[in-house]
């Protein structure tokens, strides 16, 4: 059932959730299933095992997480994001781009600007709109980085600039710093052929981080470009991260390595990333296709 490359009527597993509608979105490669739950049909419980269910490669849908839009009584929606392993995340800059599009392309916030409520805080977005009336890209307002170690959450007090961290025998110096979630920096020579697959779990449940950390290994260009792997927290290597992004360009800043205005390489593709207190994020979004639960 067929109506172009992005139209696709696709039927996943009975799980009790008869017609169901979902999309499957991207932004850089960055996958999501977006569900609106704005009448609240999903229970807590069911929130957690649909996103395992349905993020699983080959088996379901696949995908880095699930996004539900839920009503705000604080902003126009709500954001809620689930990583493929069932664990609530607080804040995705690729996934609040995604959203940003469902809502718009169905009506549910027919606005250019709008606000979204997320467990991070409220984040505004700006669409642009193609000749077509769909969104073209997504500008967020990521909000103001935080650096005290116990704001990440990070063990100890004081900030986290450089810092040393050995593991596994290896030892590398990390910038720490949260977006509404927890990140940990790193800048290599070389990102390319950096075992990301190897240090990525060991540093993102290390017993500095209580609650887990993402993961960016930062390869700097110049001072406008960066080029970066991101290891995300409870997902594993992702094309994109957008908060990711974000971090690494704070990281760069302070260190001097980038200015405040940067282009960020993803495997996915690219990300614009201003930071001059607050951070600003804008990239593409994509619909891949759309289905129901049978």
């Amino acid at each position: 059932m067929l109506a172009g490359w992005f139209n696709v009527l696709v039927f996943i597993g009975v799980y009790g959730l008869v017609g169901l509608k979902f999309w499957k979105m991207h932004g850089l490669g960055n996958d999501y299933i977006v569900i609106d739950n704005m009448e609240n049909i999903l229970s807590e419980k069911e929130k957690t095992s649909l996103a395992v269910k349905l993020c699983r490669r080959k088996f379901s849908v696949g995908a880095d997480g699930l996004i539900l839009i839920e009503k705000s009584f604080v902003a126009d929606v709500k954001m809620r994001i689930f990583n493929s392993d069932g664990s609530e995340a607080e804040m995705c800059g690729n996934g609040i781009r995604c959203l940003a599009k469902y809502c718009y392309e169905n009506g549910i916030v027919p606005k250019k600007e709008f606000n979204v409520e997320t467990s991070a805080g409220v984040r505004k977005v700006w669409l642009t709109i193609n000749g077509e009336g769909l969104v073209k890209s997504v500008r967020v307002d990521m909000g103001f980085p935080a650096f005290e170690k116990e704001k990440i959450p990070m063990v100890g007090s004081g900030l986290c600039i450089n810092e040393k961290l050995k593991i596994a025998g290896q030892e590398f110096k990390i910038t720490c710093l949260s977006l509404g979630n927890p990140h940990c920096v790193i800048f290599l020579g070389n990102v390319e052929d950096f075992p990301v697959e190897r240090f990525g779990p060991l540093i993102e449940k290390h017993r500095f981080f209580p609650k887990g950390v993402n993961i960016e290994f930062v390869e700097v260009l110049n001072m406008g470009e960066l080029k970066v792997r991101v290891w995300e927290r409870g997902v594993g290597e992702t094309f994109a991260c957008g908060t990711g992004a974000c971090a690494s360009v704070v990281a760069g800043k302070i260190l001097g390595k980038v200015s405040g205005k940067a282009v960020v390489h993803l495997i996915g593709g690219d990300l614009k990333v201003e930071y001059s207190g607050k951070v600003f994020l804008e990239g593409f979004v994509e619909k891949v296709f759309e289905g129901f639960l049978p």
